[in-house]
């Protein structure tokens, strides 16, 4: 190891970050970068489908989608697709598992245009009834999809093992839960969580910090906080998950799809967070990690050899590894994985 030589790191050099905060309560961080004709901003919305009741889950993924494709209070779906068409920009959002998102790309000389429709399409969504019945009927889609991958069906049963199968992280929509969807539960569910109070936004591009600063006051200055939000807590992860072989069973495939893992000890912001990736790089990171090298290419006993250590900040998440073998092959090759694991 002594003798290995490493190439010298080169200075990397943080960006200029300006912070500032409206009396709203509404974070914002501004990057001037003038490399590029373009403004880009992202938000960051503390909400996510941990937080959807149960009963109604999809809830987020379709708030989150008819955000925008549901126009404004004061723009049409069509009104607000056609603008930014003929602009050449991009307004997206979406509500995932921990967190909501909104993002514009526009050129620099149109932000004046596009960064009121941002504003307008977090603030004020209108949650068209149509839109609303074309999201829902998305989601019955993916829904019956979902079992045509093994390994997504795999992961998913995974899951429940983990954190336990009524576990916010583990729950999954299903037909019953988007049909009790209303467009009621989609205003409710923006109201108790999109707050300038519980929104960072990140803006970075071509663009006076000064100027762009008097930009986000006009557009988000007059958005009202809620005085009595309180920030939502991570669901806990109950009880200890002990030793067990699991099958779903796959009758129209001829391989197997193995998990192999358990709850993680560490949260994302733990100091062993990043020895531990390392490790897992080392174990399984590509055609350079273990598993590759061992069971897939000396022995030859897998498809596909992966592992991940999932930790975030909210929850310790989960430590797994896979293999994708032969049905024939499937004792042979989970036992390869666990002995490189030992």
């Amino acid at each position: 190891m002594s003798e290995i030589t490493y190439p010298e790191v080169s200075d990397f050099q943080m960006p200029d970050i300006e912070k500032f905060e409206l009396e709203n309560g509404m974070k914002f961080y501004l990057i001037e970068d003038h490399e590029l004709p373009t403004v880009s901003a992202s938000a960051r919305v503390g909400t996510g489908e941990v937080w959807e009741p149960a009963d109604h889950a999809g809830l987020a993924s379709v708030t989150g989608t008819v955000m925008r494709t549901g126009g404004t209070q004061s723009m049409s779906s069509d009104e607000v697709n056609q603008l930014l068409e003929n602009l050449g920009a991009t307004v997206e959002t979406s509500i995932g598992e921990t967190s909501g998102s909104a993002y514009m790309n526009t050129l620099a000389d149109n932000v004046d245009q596009v960064l009121p429709v941002f504003a307008d399409v977090l603030m004020n969504p209108a949650f068209a009834e149509d839109k609303i019945e074309q999201a829902k009927s998305q989601q019955k889609t993916s829904i019956s999809r979902r079992n045509d991958n093994p390994r997504q069906i795999a992961s998913r049963e995974f899951d429940k093992l983990v954190y336990g199968a009524d576990s916010p992280y583990a729950r999954v929509e299903q037909y019953y839960t988007i049909d009790e969807i209303t467009r009621e539960d989609l205003t409710r569910f923006h109201g108790q969580y999109v707050h300038p109070n519980n929104t960072l936004l990140s803006v970075w591009g071509d663009f006076d910090t000064a100027d762009m600063k008097r930009k986000l006051r006009e557009a988000f200055g007059g958005w009202e906080r809620e005085a009595n939000f309180e920030k939502p807590e991570p669901p806990t992860v109950e009880g200890e998950r002990g030793y067990s072989v699991n099958f779903v069973q796959k009758d129209d495939v001829t391989q197997s799809t193995v998990f192999i893992g358990h709850p993680g000890e560490i949260k994302r912001n733990n100091p062993d967070y990043f020895p531990v990736i390392v490790m897992n790089q080392v174990l399984s990171g590509g055609f350079s990690g273990r598993l590759f090298q061992n069971v897939r290419k000396d022995q030859g006993l897998a498809y596909s050899v992966f592992g991940e250590y999932g930790a975030g900040y909210d929850r310790e998440g989960r430590f797994f590894t896979g293999v994708l073998t032969k049905s024939a092959s499937t004792v042979e090759g989970t036992r390869a994985v666990i002995e490189e694991i030992e």
